[in-house]
């Protein structure tokens, strides 16, 4: 049997894991959230969450990938007790990996195609509904779209060609030292613009007034909580096996909550400065920050085109932008072909050429579903909604609820809880804080079945209402 590829030094598993959780979730979506739901004090309340939530979950995902040194495909059959059934969410979890990249990898095309436009200058001079025609202009054009997404799929698979070492850990260690030094660069130049100081009040100084009620005076805390629960826990990309593979790659010198905890730190940070970014320049240009989903490719442009030398800054800005979203493309593309190369043992090289094809030709739909197949809706949902309705709002609650009871139920029906802290705690650092056991194992599960069943709600309300005749 080949042995298993393992990482080159620590620094790279932290790195390719925090850039696999990194991405659009904490650029786009966390400050724009955060500035719905009243600033500082959500992010109070986020980090808690993520506490409490997010890392003991991802520690459970890292110890079933070490543990098995196999990918979500086939990990769970190689823990599982005989005559059990877990390993059947193998392929969910694949599938979960497939229908994340059919619309990332479009994203991350305009996110490259946004580079260009900005660098060349053709968003100067537009206010923001000339930015909102042209960002419409550009997603009703399926070729140039079409080529920039086919640049992100190539690009990737190069990547993953190379293997761990020399192509996805190399490769994600200069994209995320480079989105680092972005990072800094572009939250000092928006902290010193006149009229900054606004927004840096509203985003570290806790009102909890904020929080509590709307513009509109309407109470919405339990809304609030309830998102803060959420943003916690999709911002780490649990459930479909995508940080169990990284940790099938790590030795067992190190205690796996440790690592959870430097890998959730990055990925707080990067989240925490983006909003160091994007609230000063906010404030400073009179820009409302919860702008939603034309924060980024819509609002961010108008500001760069206020800004002194904001063509050089907007150019920096989707550079960031394009490596968050390409750390992810390449981290999830590894755990692809590691499925691949674990479940029928065929050679990287091959697996590679496979899925370039398939991915690009499974992207297509959500790419269309701009465009030429705009129309065409499932349960009221065009084809890029739907695919992110199915990973953040199925795979990944249920996913994660599938790797929490696996690690807590009793070896009889399951993994077992001190079978997993056993792997857990090898090696030095953190240990796994096990006196919280019963918190895993009823309370924790029952949490994330609350995001999952708050998450349908929200989706579908007026549905809901309509049916209980109180709509």
């Amino acid at each position: 049997m080949k042995e298993r590829e393992t990482f080159a030094s620590r620094l790279g598993f932290v790195l390719i894991s925090a850039g696999c959780a990194i991405g659009l979730g904490n650029v786009w979506r966390f400050p724009y959230i955060v500035g719905q739901y009243g600033g500082a004090a959500f992010v109070l309340i986020y980090l808690l969450f993520l506490l409490i939530m997010g890392l003991p979950i991802m520690a459970m995902e890292f110890a079933v990938g070490r543990a098995s040194r196999k990918s979500v495909i086939v990990s769970f059959q190689e823990l599982e007790p005989k005559g059990t059934k877990w390993h059947w969410y193998g392929w969910f979890g694949m599938a979960g990996n497939y229908l994340l990249m059919m619309f990332y990898t479009t994203i991350a095309g305009w996110l490259l195609l946004y580079f260009f436009k900005i660098a060349a200058g053709q968003f100067d001079g537009l206010d923001q509904a000339g930015v909102a025609e042209a960002f419409g202009s550009m997603t009703a054009r399926p070729g140039i779209q079409v080529a920039f997404m086919a640049i992100v799929v190539v690009l990737g698979m190069v990547i993953c060609s190379r293997g761990l070492r020399n192509g996805v850990e190399k490769a994600n260690k200069f994209m995320m030292l480079c989105l680092l030094a972005l990072l800094v660069v572009l939250a000092i130049r928006a902290v010193t613009l006149p009229g900054a100081v606004e927004g840096l009040r509203f985003y570290l100084v806790p009102n909890f007034q904020n929080l509590m009620y709307s513009a509109d005076g309407t109470f919405r805390l339990w809304e609030a909580v309830y998102a803060a629960m959420g943003q916690a826990f999709f911002t780490l990309s649990l459930g479909i096996g995508a940080m169990a593979i990284f940790g099938s790659y790590i030795g067992k010198d190190r205690r796996l909550f440790g690592e959870t905890i430097s890998v959730g730190v990055l990925d707080t940070c990067v989240a925490f400065v983006s909003g160091l970014i994007i609230f000063p320049s906010a404030f400073a240009f009179g820009v409302s920050p919860d702008a939603g989903a034309n924060l980024i490719f819509v609002t961010l442009p108008n500001i760069f085109n206020a800004m002194p030398g904001g063509r050089l800054w907007g150019a920096l800005f989707f550079v960031f932008l394009f490596f968050a979203a390409l750390s992810t493309v390449t981290a999830v593309f590894e755990n692809i072909l590691a499925c691949w190369m674990d479940k029928w043992g065929i050679a990287r090289s091959k697996a590679v050429l496979a899925n370039l094809v398939l991915i690009f030709l499974l992207s297509l739909p959500c790419l269309l579903g701009n465009n030429l197949w705009s129309e065409f809706k499932v349960l009221g949902m065009g084809i890029m909604d739907f695919e992110d309705f199915l990973v953040s709002n199925n795979l990944l609650p249920l996913g994660s609820v599938i790797y929490l009871l696996f690690c807590c139920v009793t070896p009889k029906y399951g993994w077992g809880f001190d079978n997993f802290l056993a792997e857990a705690d090898q090696g030095q650092g953190i240990r796994f804080p096990a006196r919280f056991r019963v918190y895993f194992t009823y309370i924790l599960p029952l949490i994330v079945l609350v995001i999952f069943i708050m998450g349908y709600w929200d989706k579908f309300k007026s549905f809901f209402l309509a049916l209980l005749g109180t709509a």
